[in-house]
């Protein structure tokens, strides 16, 4: 199985904001791949389905970003699970400029709450991730009020126009991989 998961945040004040366009990359692969409705688990919603033959489960913490690591309690004890192999983590990334799109193997968090929440529950940085620019911090921005704040409409528009080539490029790595992924959508 293969578990691609979106960070964010809860809620309805958080919708908008740049911190959750995890979530916006979950609810468009939901859509494009016709999965069903999400369901709550645990510290999750999720939605089952396949793709190309391979079972992939989406996910969503209902956490708060900096606890996203309590949404994969119990995914680790499954059958054959290797996140290293079968994780990807899609996240929002304030130092990248909107619209750029960055698959990785592994790495450390950059600063990322979520993702430090992330490698906490695994213990390891050995994940792949999906970061997606939402605009450089300005230097007079506090970064937890930037990536709180929602975005300007243009900026918005080229993260929503992203999303098709977003859905190709997480069946990319389901299908081949992450040093596919990277080869293909990586700019």
């Amino acid at each position: 199985m293969k578990v691609v998961i979106g960070l964010g945040n809860p809620g309805p004040d958080y919708d908008a904001t740049r911190h959750n366009v995890g979530w916006w990359v979950i609810d468009r692969l939901a859509y494009d791949w016709d999965f069903g409705p999400f369901v709550r688990s645990g510290r999750a919603s999720m939605s089952d389905g396949t793709v190309d033959g391979v079972d992939v489960r989406l996910m969503k913490p209902t956490t708060y970003m900096n606890r996203s690591g309590q949404a994969l309690r119990g995914l680790t004890d499954v059958e054959d699970f290797d996140p290293r192999e079968d994780l990807l983590v899609i996240v929002d990334d304030a130092s990248l400029d909107v619209g750029r799109v960055r698959f990785r193997p592994e790495g450390g968090a950059g600063g990322h709450n979520g993702l430090k929440s992330i490698a906490g529950a695994l213990q390891s940085n050995d994940y792949a991730r999906l970061r997606i620019g939402v605009g450089r911090k300005p230097d007079e921005h506090d970064l937890s009020d930037w990536v709180l704040s929602p975005m300007p409409e243009e900026d918005e528009d080229e993260v929503i126009r992203l999303l098709p080539e977003l859905t190709r490029a997480v069946e990319v790595w389901v299908e081949e991989g992450v040093e596919a992924a990277m080869n293909r959508f990586n700019r």
